[in-house]
């Protein structure tokens, strides 16, 4: 069953239903800028996002091949196991970096969170260390089902979201909410998924108490009501990335 979630705010916010579900990706070069040394992308993406009761659980893993104007081939292949506390105020992590089959890097640990107030992300990996998280901080479920909520076209918010990627912190994002439209019918599985309105959601990211002007990357998504991403195209400033969707079905109910 999917679960409903009502955020408190001073606009006035709807009442968000999730479809737990399994998605996969297809991941390709969209286009290059003339200066720019990527020359092809190649890749997939999983991304379960799946109800656990009284938390959220996601899974998402990238296999990409990036080729170089120069020949050179590069894999990257990054995992994300997260839980989230429904109530917003807990979570736990586990990511794991490699590049052409060699690890690079492993972040794990929890983080909580006091309300508006922030709180403090505690890693076990790569080494132990304690960051605090600034007031007004969230978790990636819940800044996603923040912008559902609100659902007005136009409406912008500026938020630090913790994920657990960076052994830093949080990142602050900027995320603008579009029209909203009616995709295309997607030759898929899953289609009954697929059903839901949409938002275009424009999204900006930041390093973390960054005074750059500018962000690290850009996405821009189509987010079904339901929590469904049906595209997206990732602009990292000489190149794009398009993330096409090309399977989705229900994830399992729990037993709750």
């Amino acid at each position: 069953m999917a679960a409903a979630l009502l955020l408190p705010s001073t606009v006035q916010a709807a009442v968000v239903t999730i479809a737990p579900h399994q998605a996969t990706y297809k991941l390709s070069l969209a286009n290059a800028r003339s200066q720019s040394s990527v020359a092809g992308v190649d890749g997939s993406m999983t991304f379960t996002w799946a109800d656990a009761c009284d938390a959220w659980t996601i899974e998402q893993r990238f296999q990409v091949k990036f080729t170089y104007a120069e020949g050179e081939q590069v894999d990257l292949n990054t995992s994300y196991v997260t839980w989230e506390s429904k109530d917003g105020r807990a979570y736990r992590f586990n990511v794991r970096k490699s590049t052409n089959g060699e690890l690079d890097e492993e972040l794990k640990g929890e983080a909580r969170l006091d309300g508006d107030k922030g709180g403090t992300a505690r890693y076990v990996l790569p080494e132990p260390h304690e960051v605090t998280l600034k007031p007004g901080t969230m978790f990636p479920t819940a800044h996603t089902l923040h912008l559902l909520s609100r659902g007005q076209p136009g409406l912008y918010v500026s938020a630090p979201v913790f994920d657990g990627a960076e052994a830093e912190g949080a990142s602050d994002v900027g995320a603008l909410l579009g029209r909203m439209v009616t995709p295309a019918p997607a030759d898929v599985k899953g289609t009954d998924l697929l059903q839901a309105r949409a938002h275009r959601v424009y999204m900006a990211f930041f390093p973390t108490d960054s005074r750059e002007p500018l962000p690290e990357y850009e996405s821009n998504l189509t987010l079904l009501e339901n929590g469904v991403v049906r595209s997206m195209q990732i602009d990292y400033g000489d190149f794009k990335v398009d993330v096409r969707l090309e399977s989705l079905e229900a994830a399992p109910k729990p037993p709750c």
